[in-house]
């Protein structure tokens, strides 16, 4: 996808459709040289502002409801719009559950803010995925980790 095509969906208001990376992949391992895949124009330089811009505007929500969903601290979430902040894998998934995130589009959230993303064979990112799949909020997914013994993504943990 090229920068101008992103930009156009950003002023839609869409996000642009992305090819799954399996299927990247293996457009790679099938070119007959690393020149011939980059010539298809498949990569993409993007940012994590850039992409939670393109997410804010998508969903047409404000910072201001997205901080007050996802209860990560104001002026460090505006920090991490303008690129001065990484978020950390807990304020991330909270971040992403404030914007009312699909799974893939939390996914993506992770990979570019550096962090491991959510997987299924950890008892915890079971729970979480589980959450995100069922459109819990992130109070709602605190308290199902809080329930199932796990800790929370605002950083209590249960009693044992």
């Amino acid at each position: 996808m090229t920068e101008k095509s992103a930009e156009k969906n950003v002023e839609k208001n869409e996000t642009p459709r992305e090819r799954l990376t399996g299927e990247l992949l293996e457009q790679l391992l099938n070119a007959p040289t690393p020149d011939a895949y980059l010539e298809q124009d498949l990569t993409i330089d993007r940012t994590l502002p850039d992409y939670l811009e393109q997410l804010r505007a998508a969903k047409g929500i404000k910072r201001s409801e997205i901080i007050r969903a996802s209860d990560v601290n104001a002026t460090f979430v505006y920090d991490v719009f303008k690129g001065k902040s990484r978020l950390g894998r807990d304020n991330a998934i909270m971040l992403a559950l404030g914007m009312g995130c699909t799974l893939l589009e939390t996914q993506r959230l992770l990979r570019l803010d550096g962090v491991s993303e959510l997987w299924p064979k950890v008892r915890r990112d079971a729970i979480i995925i589980w959450c995100i799949n069922h459109g819990f909020t992130r109070l709602q997914t605190d308290e199902e980790l809080y329930r199932l013994g796990e800790k929370t993504l605002f950083g209590t943990s249960p009693l044992k």
